[in-house]
């Protein structure tokens, strides 16, 4: 396999993989045990847990200190950066208080103080702060809230994302179509290229609107980022999902792994890393297809 490849998944604490009981040995019983074993499995994985919460520089230094030099780490954005609804819950309690009474019980970025947004910003920097300086952080992963459609809002939002994080790698993930419909792909592409945005090269159910084509494509020299949600048509827009590992239940099919192999090794002639994540989290799926793409990558090196 190309070097420059890294191959991995998104999370390594999800409840069905634990309790699938295929993946973990039964002596890794915590935390560190777990992250220690996956980064003997791969070289790479997605902190998934970023997004839902406000990780923590102390949490950061753990994961560079139970890993092996030249492990990454991709740290998802946190939702209120994306777009996304979020609960005051997830905030720091200071900035619970400093919001006062009268809190929506879910907010939005544009809801927020413009001096709580800098500091959220600053404590979300702070937090990547020791990956960076242990040479372990890889992308941060701005996956975007499926109604930020194509538009003068939503480019400018992006571009304050970009404004926000100098000296990151951001990485962006559109979850709504407009932003790669006809003339709007090449014009897209372009714009993240100008902001030396990563562009995510996405694999899902096609057919929504909350759904993106597979744009094979690099727009920053240092990194092209495949993502793969699987390809179950019945459960991406399924209503009552407790957990997201119904949502991306899928097997990938051999064949179809190996359908991508020439495109991702294309990527990797374009860009200085690419990194293949597998977002398919119910049991141990994306532990599998991830070691099937790996040994597919390496049978076609030559």
């Amino acid at each position: 396999m190309t070097s420059n490849i890294l191959v991995g998944t998104a999370s390594w604490t999800d409840k069905s993989l634990i309790g699938c009981g295929r993946f973990y040995p039964a002596s890794c019983k915590t935390a560190e045990q777990r992250l220690r074993f996956y980064a003997r499995q791969f070289d790479i994985v997605e902190v998934d847990s970023s997004y839902y919460g406000m990780p923590t520089p102390q949490n950061a230094q753990l994961w560079a200190d139970r890993t092996p030099a030249g492990f990454v780490f991709n740290l998802k954005a946190f939702r209120i950066f994306t777009g996304h609804q979020t609960q005051p819950s997830t905030l720091h309690r200071d900035i619970q208080q400093a919001l006062g009474p009268g809190v929506p019980r879910l907010l939005y970025y544009e809801d927020l103080p413009l001096e709580i947004r800098d500091e959220l910003w600053r404590r979300f920097i702070e937090a990547l702060a020791p990956l960076k300086a242990a040479g372990k952080l890889g992308a941060v992963h701005f996956q975007f809230a499926p109604w930020l459609v194509r538009n003068r809002a939503a480019i400018a939002h992006v571009e304050h994302c970009v404004d926000k994080m100098p000296g990151h790698l951001l990485a962006a993930e559109f979850r709504h179509a407009t932003w790669f419909h006809g003339e709007h792909l090449e014009q897209t592409l372009a714009w993240e290229r100008a902001l030396g945005l990563v562009h995510t090269v996405v694999d899902s159910p096609q057919g929504f609107a909350n759904c993106v084509p597979c744009v094979w494509d690099v727009t920053s020299p240092k990194l092209a980022i495949v993502r793969l949600h699987g390809r179950n048509k019945e459960t991406w827009n399924k209503k009552g999902l407790v957990a997201s590992s119904g949502r991306f239940d899928y097997w990938y099919s051999e064949d179809e792994l190996s359908a991508m192999v020439p495109e991702v090794r294309h990527l990797a002639s374009q860009a200085q890393a690419v990194h293949v994540i597998f977002n398919t989290n119910n049991e141990d799926q994306g532990q599998v297809a991830a070691r099937t793409m790996r040994e597919l990558l390496s049978v076609n090196a030559g």
